[in-house]
């Protein structure tokens, strides 16, 4: 049975695993076990800080009493799990992060179609918004933005399996829904940044924009995860444009993409070089 967290470890610095290796209940076995996501750790802090006997997550459930992760499926299938003090790289995370998605050999920048992405064009587009309509300048527009991009999260999350995530997610935004824009535009910071489904399909659907055969499917997105793009994209905050700073970008590359970067850099030229979103 697990116990609480000693009075001196918030569940802030706890992090939760679950016994990974082929037979968790092998005795010859190496042990190896694996983290749960940002978003998983934050559903099953919340279920364990309430005295809940079980966390809800997409593919499985957690039993608290038992020490045990459980199939939601197939409740023969069971894995132990445990609470570690967070003390970890987030190596795995961030490589995958970063690198997991190609680059586009024939659309390696943004250039084309300068500074503000079509999907920001689209998106105030769709919910009728002029160029100068923006939360940043208009904060009476916040409540809607994040009711409509709470509606969207949890959309996309139960077409992807991932609904108790999605949740989780749109319920953090939208307690934000009556605050100042420069808190909603944290919070969504906070969320873009966490290890979840969220980012992973926003990264792709705006890594599409700019090709004419993947027009519909980012098109498809606007509706659900337009006006969540839309509060991350328009920072209140930092309002000032950097110059003259070095921004570093790990992604694997083909030769024959390494040498067109080459060739961008020897020209005097600007670059807009990344199709996602840069928090």
């Amino acid at each position: 049975m697990l116990t609480g967290s000693s009075a001196s470890t918030s569940l802030k610095d706890v992090d939760w695993m679950w016994k990974s290796n082929q037979n968790p209940w092998s005795e010859s076995e190496p042990e190896k076990w694996s983290h749960y996501s940002d978003v998983e750790n934050l559903i099953i802090n919340e279920a364990f800080s309430n005295k809940q006997p079980h966390a809800m997550l997409d593919d499985c459930y957690i039993d608290f009493e038992h020490s045990l992760q459980i199939l939601n499926t197939d409740h023969s299938q069971k894995r132990p799990i445990k609470q570690v003090v967070r003390n970890r790289e987030d190596k795995h995370l961030r490589e995958e992060r970063f690198v997991d998605l190609p680059v586009d050999s024939a659309r390696p920048f943004g250039g084309q179609y300068g500074w503000v992405s079509p999907f920001i064009i689209e998106i105030r587009r769709a919910l009728g918004l002029s160029e100068n309509q923006l939360p940043s300048n208009n904060p009476e527009l916040i409540p809607m933005l994040v009711e409509k991009a709470a509606q969207g999260i949890i959309a996309e999350g139960k077409s992807m399996g991932k609904e108790q995530e999605a949740n989780k997610i749109a319920k953090i935004l939208t307690a934000q829904k009556n605050s100042k824009v420069e808190d909603v535009w944290k919070c969504c910071v906070y969320l873009y940044t966490l290890e979840s489904f969220l980012y992973k399909i926003l990264n792709k659907t705006m890594r599409l924009i700019g090709s004419k055969e993947d027009e519909q499917n980012w098109q498809s997105k606007i509706h659900t995860l337009g006006p969540f793009g839309l509060l991350l994209w328009d920072d209140p905050i930092n309002e000032r444009v950097v110059r003259n700073e070095t921004l570093y970008r790990g992604v694997k590359l083909e030769p024959e993409q390494i040498v067109t970067y080459q060739n961008m850099a020897a020209e005097k030229k600007i670059w807009i070089v990344s199709s996602v979103f840069i928090v």
